[in-house]
């Protein structure tokens, strides 16, 4: 198509229309911000025992030591999963023996919880973990859960964009929140994990598909200068608002059920913004709507009160300008730099997400109170979000970045050498690596639009993005290596963040370098012997130059 910013310049920038669609667009991703966490709450895992059924006949003395205690955190507790066989129990109850005074008990039988379990109600009234007893030999389920739901995630990634691309992004963003809110309304009502895990891998499909349409609508609708603020402060900032929402919803309502039932509500209050939100006029034209698309300019003129042309779109020059060359997904692989560059970027995307949800879902297993540290999980990456705007304006991109990332995996290393009664000093930590790893996590949308020629563009932001839905699903596992040892998780987190840290110094720079076009004006990786002068004529290949406006 012809250039969309010149022929719609008149609307000017920042108009009511603009205004509109921003913070309308942005206020359709809170619900993300609680939907894509609440797993954080709906499956907490609160202090457990074996239980003693009445049944047993054991005197006060003997319930209080039914179980092992084992050494975890600086504290004696007692075993979660393990109990002393209650039949030897019941015998030294009813000859009047006292534990550990008249017995010794390292000595005595033990067997598992072969009466279920108490749970603590300290902190959760009820979750999914003391609903279906996920502890001990089905504690997997609990990771599970959490990585199957960003399954969903990275499925409803893949097929969003050709979702939008066929049938619209109005349609696709309100048909996906419905099927976000829709999903987690009837998961209230799963009868077994099974059921509660297969309606959250939906509800994860549509969490996402909800974000990026609401992403792409934005960028196309508005101009340049503020696509930049609403791809940064915009969607992630109103997402990080949602997720500071999830801790004070979860802090009055204790019971998973009743707490997912209010996180649906305000899905249902975005069915109003349908007849707010306009479709993408890109999209229209792609479609050869002319029509709709000139009554939607029309529509933002009036609104922002400056005069239209007579005709804004000519169907004859449109279809012209609409033909465009076929890229495939092998192109991002063509030459050896260009494969580097790409195998380069869906590593960073990959460890670069498993740091920010690792970080992110570990929150409970922090010291102190968990509502609390989930609040300040999300607070901290407001500032992460104006720290990543900032910097983008006016400095190198791969420096910035590998900056943070630095910054982020070595306060994380840090927290090993905390002792452990200094718990305030670790929460601090982990919050100050958190702060790096988003800010790092928010420029890559741009260093890697920045990266990649017009042709491939969007389909290298597409690809790189599922690598971070991949590292998504890993990163529950990543907190799971907590119940082996208590700073594990921050070790090898950290570790990689800092290793990542260092392969993006290997980038080229993209900072003040005109965007390229073809795949030939793609820059050369730094450091690397493939990329020198002696090869540059064995490896590239020719690309027909075509000159392509990105939508």
């Amino acid at each position: 198509m012809r250039d969309y910013e010149e022929v719609t310049a008149f609307l000017g920038e920042w108009g009511p229309f603009q205004r509109l669609v921003f913070f309308l667009l942005s206020a359709s991703i809170i619900p993300n911000g609680f939907n894509g966490m609440s797993v954080v709450f709906l499956a907490g895992t609160p202090e457990h025992r074996c239980r003693v059924p009445d049944s047993a006949n054991l005197s006060l003395a003997w319930r209080n030591h039914s179980a092992p205690t084992v050494l975890l955190d600086g504290r004696e507790l007692p075993h979660r999963c393990r109990r002393y066989r209650l039949a030897a129990l019941a015998n030294f109850s009813a000859l009047g023996l006292e534990p550990g005074r008249d017995v010794d008990l390292d000595g005595l039988e033990q067997e598992s919880c072969l009466d279920g379990w108490d749970f603590s109600r300290d902190v959760y009234e009820t979750t999914i973990v003391t609903e279906w007893n996920l502890v001990c030999e089905d504690d997997w389920k609990t990771p599970l859960t959490t990585s199957l739901f960003f399954v969903g995630v990275l499925v409803g990634s893949f097929v969003s964009g050709q979702l939008s691309d066929r049938f619209g992004r109005k349609n696709v963003l309100f048909a996906t929140m419905a099927v976000q809110t829709g999903f987690s309304f009837l998961q209230i009502f799963s009868i077994s994990w099974e059921m509660f895990t297969v309606l959250f891998v939906i509800v994860g499909m549509g969490q996402i598909s909800n974000y990026v349409v609401a992403f792409i609508l934005g960028a196309e609708i508005l101009g340049k200068s503020v696509r930049i603020i609403f791809s940064t402060l915009g969607v992630c900032t109103f997402f990080a608002v949602g997720y500071m929402v999830l801790p004070v919803f979860a802090y009055f309502i204790r019971d998973w059920r009743m707490l997912l039932l209010a996180l649906t509500v305000p899905g249902v209050l975005c069915v109003p913004l349908w007849w707010f939100i306009p479709e993408s006029p890109r999209w229209l034209i792609s479609q050869r709507r002319f029509n709709e698309a000139e009554e939607i300019i029309q529509k933002a003129a009036r609104m922002n009160k400056v005069a239209a042309p007579a005709v804004i779109f000519d169907p004859v020059e449109e279809l012209t300008s609409l033909k465009q060359q076929k890229v495939y997904i092998l192109d991002l692989f063509r030459t050896r730099n260009i494969a580097t560059i790409t195998i380069m970027s869906l590593l960073l995307w990959m460890l670069t997400s498993v740091g920010y949800f690792a970080l992110s879902l570990n929150v409970p297993n922090l010291h102190g109170d968990a509502y609390l540290n989930c609040f300040l999980s999300a607070l901290i990456e407001v500032p992460a979000y104006v720290t990543a705007w900032l910097l983008l304006r006016t400095l190198p991109r791969r420096y910035i970045i590998a900056g943070v990332l630095f910054w982020g995996g070595g306060v994380l290393l840090l927290i090993q050498v905390v002792p452990a009664e200094y718990s305030f000093l670790t929460i601090g930590l982990v919050m100050l690596g958190k702060f790096g790893v988003t800010a790092a996590f928010s420029m890559l949308y741009v260093f890697t639009a920045e990266l990649y020629p017009t042709l491939v563009r969007n389909m290298a932001v597409g690809l790189t993005s599922m690598a971070s839905r991949v590292g998504s699903i890993v990163a529950p596992y990543f907190v799971y290596l907590g119940a082996y040892y208590r700073v594990l998780p921050y070790i090898v987190m950290g570790s990689l963040t800092v290793l990542i840290g260092i392969l993006t110094l290997f980038f080229p720079e993209s900072f003040g370098v005109p965007l390229p076009e073809t795949l030939e004006q793609m820059q050369r990786v730094k450091g690397f012997r493939c990329c020198r002068k002696s090869r540059d004529s064995v490896e590239r290949e020719e690309v027909p130059k075509v000159r392509i406006t990105a939508f």
